[in-house]
């Protein structure tokens, strides 16, 4: 009984460390904002973007494997919860930033102003 007491507790550390790195990189990058990232763009994001994305992903995948015990389940019952989640995900993330950009694109460069 002790010994399974004692692996949850490595299991809980583990995943705390790997989601504080992942987390500690995510805002590293975020208050450092790196040109060489910043300033160059992919599919009409830069590449620092697309590192956040990707991250949050990763994070929000792992979430779901370790939390919801998705780890001892058959790969296509873990698939067909994880596969709609992280489409999902991608695509708000996309359609955010791509609207976003859209809209401070048309306030920066016309004669619009700013009224929030």
């Amino acid at each position: 009984m002790a010994h399974s007491h004692e692996s949850n507790v490595k299991r809980i550390w583990t995943v705390f460390g790997l989601l504080s790195i992942i987390t500690i990189v995510e805002v590293a990058l975020g208050i450092v904002k790196p040109d060489f990232l910043f300033k160059t763009d992919l599919l009409k994001l830069n590449l620092l973007n697309w590192i956040f994305i990707i991250l949050t992903v990763v994070k929000a995948y792992y979430i779901m494997w370790a939390f919801m015990h998705l780890e001892g389940e058959k790969a296509n019952f873990r698939w067909t919860i994880v596969a709609p989640l992280v489409f999902l995900i991608i695509y708000l993330v996309f359609i955010l930033l791509m609207e976003g950009n859209y809209v401070y694109d048309v306030f920066h460069g016309s004669h619009y102003k700013w009224i929030f």
